[in-house]
C-alpha cells in the first residue's frame, strides 16, 4: 500500500505543476484579443469574430496547452454552412494578414485537413494556435466536456495526468500517428464509465442522439436546447441516491486506466470504444463503423460515427499498447522510487519543477479519494480572478465583438478559483 501512497503524492505534485494559473489564462485572453485586431484588418472577414474552443473552454488545458480558435462568420442568427473551398480561401487571407501585421511565427496553412486549419505561434506569449472557420462542432464539444467534467472532479485531474503521461511516451501527437488530446479525453470518459462502480454514465443517458445533427437552424436555439438536455440529465445522474459511489483514489484510477488499455493492440481489431453506450462494441456487428479502415476505433459520441482516434496508425498501435503495459508494470513495481515514477509519468518539462523530497503527511488514506484543492507551485506572480478580469477588460480595444470573459470557481473544487471562458450560449 505504501507504493500507492507514494504514487498518489506524486500525482498531486504533478497536478500542482501542470494546472494553469491566472497568468496562463490572461495570457491566452491577450492572444485572442490580438487576433481580433488582426481579424478586423481582413476585408473578406469583416464582421467575423474569434471564438476559442478546445481544452481552454473545457477547462482541460495545462500551462503549456495550445489554443484552438474558430473564426465565426457573420450569418445572422443561423448556423453557418461554409464550404471547404471558401474556408481554405478565408484562412489564406488571414494568413496574409498575420504575416503583414507581424508578431506571429511558424505560420502554416493546412488546407487539405478534414477541417482546414491555420497553425501559428504568438511571438510575444509563445502560445501555439490552431484556427479554423466556423468550427461550431468543435465549440460545442468543448462545452460538453466542460459540463461532463463537473460531474466528478477526478475526471478533470485524470485528463490532465493522462495527457502529460501520453506526451512523455510520445503517444499524444496526431501528426506522428498517435492520439490527439480529444481522443485521450474520451479514453478517460470510457474508463470512468466501465470502472466498478461507474463514475460516469453512458453518454446516451445524458444526450440521446447525435449532437452534430442538432446543430442546425437558429444557432442560439440549437445550443440552448442541447445545453438544457445535457444539464438536466447530468443533474438527474448526480442526484440519483440509488447509484453506488466510486471512492477510488487518483492513483488507483490511473493504474486501472493503464491496465484497461494495456492489451489495446490485440483487441482493437475486433472491438471499438463507444462512450455513447459506455461499452466495448464489436466492430463487425456495428454497421455504422464498417468498413473498418482504422488501427483503433474510438467513436466520437457527439459526431457519430466519426473516429476520434483516426490519426493512430497501424504501425504505432503496438507502441501505444506497450506504453500502457510498460507504464503499469513500472508503477506497481516494488522497486519504484520518486525518480522512476516521475520518468514514467511525465517528461522533463514537468519533472524539473517537482522537488526531489519524500512525501510528508500525504492526504491519501490508503483507499479513498478525498479531493484537496492545491495551487501550482511555480515561480510567477499570481493575480486574483478579479484582478485578471479587470486587466483584461482594460486592454480591450473599442470594436464590435461578442467576446467576453467570466470569473467563477471550478465546480469540482469549490476553493480553487479559476477564470474560465464563458460559452456563447451562457452569455
Amino acid at each position: 500500500m505504501s507504493s500507492y501512497i507514494t504514487l498518489e503524492h506524486i500525482l498531486k505534485e504533478i497536478l500542482q505543476v501542470v494546472k494553469p494559473q491566472q497568468h496562463d489564462r490572461s495570457t491566452r485572453y491577450q492572444v485572442i484579443e490580438e487576433l481580433r485586431i488582426v481579424l478586423e484588418s481582413v476585408e473578406s472577414l469583416r464582421g467575423a469574430t474569434v471564438e476559442p474552443f478546445g481544452s481552454f473552454v473545457s477547462n482541460l488545458f495545462t500551462r503549456w496547452g495550445d489554443l484552438d480558435l474558430s473564426i465565426d462568420l457573420p450569418n445572422g442568427a443561423y448556423v453557418s454552412s461554409t464550404g471547404k473551398k471558401r474556408k481554405q480561401n478565408l484562412l489564406a487571407d488571414f494568413q496574409k494578414a498575420l504575416r503583414k501585421m507581424g508578431g506571429w511565427r511558424r505560420v502554416k496553412l493546412i488546407p487539405n485537413a478534414r477541417v482546414p486549419i491555420l497553425k501559428f505561434e504568438s511571438t510575444r506569449q509563445s502560445i501555439s494556435c490552431d484556427i479554423s472557420i466556423d468550427n461550431l462542432q468543435g465549440q460545442m464539444k468543448s462545452k460538453l466536456l466542460l459540463w461532463i467534467s463537473e460531474i466528478d472532479g477526478r475526471f478533470h485531474d485524470m485528463v490532465l495526468l493522462v495527457k502529460e503521461w501520453a506526451k512523455a511516451h510520445d503517444i499524444n501527437n496526431p501528426k506522428s500517428g498517435t492520439f490527439n488530446s480529444y481522443s485521450l479525453s474520451l479514453l478517460v470518459i470510457f474508463h470512468f464509465q466501465t470502472c466498478e462502480p461507474a463514475i460516469l454514465p453512458p453518454l446516451k443517458d445524458i444526450y440521446t442522439g447525435n449532437v452534430a445533427d442538432a446543430l442546425q437552424g437558429v444557432r442560439a436555439t440549437a445550443e440552448r436546447h442541447i445545453k438544457e438536455i445535457f444539464t438536466a440529465n447530468i443533474r438527474r445522474f448526480k442526484q440519483d441516491k440509488s447509484r453506488r459511489v466510486n471512492r477510488s483514489s487518483l492513483s488507483e484510477l490511473f493504474i486501472s486506466f493503464l491496465a484497461k488499455y494495456s492489451d489495446i493492440g490485440s483487441v482493437a481489431s475486433d472491438l471499438g470504444i463507444c462512450t455513447y453506450t459506455g461499452k466495448w462494441e464489436y466492430i463487425r456487428s456495428n454497421m455504422r463503423w464498417l468498413p473498418k479502415t482504422y488501427a483503433i476505433f474510438v467513436e466520437d459520441p457527439f459526431e457519430q460515427p466519426e473516429n476520434s482516434a483516426r490519426t493512430v496508425s497501424m504501425g504505432n498501435l503496438t507502441r501505444v499498447s506497450e506504453a500502457f503495459n510498460m507504464s503499469r508494470h513500472r508503477l506497481i513495481s516494488a522497486n519504484q522510487n520518486q525518480g522512476s515514477l516521475l520518468a514514467t509519468l511525465v517528461g522533463p518539462q514537468v519533472s524539473q519543477y517537482i522537488p526531489r523530497a519524500p512525501p510528508r503527511n500525504p492526504t491519501y488514506n490508503g483507499r479513498h479519494y478525498n479531493p484537496q484543492p492545491t495551487r501550482p507551485q511555480v515561480h510567477r506572480s499570481i493575480q486574483s480572478p478579479s484582478q485578471t478580469q479587470h486587466q483584461f477588460q482594460n486592454m480591450r480595444v473599442e470594436t464590435r465583438s461578442n467576446y467576453s470573459t467570466v470569473t467563477r470557481p471550478v465546480q469540482a473544487y469549490p476553493n480553487q478559483e479559476q477564470q474560465r471562458w464563458r460559452p456563447r450560449s451562457d452569455r
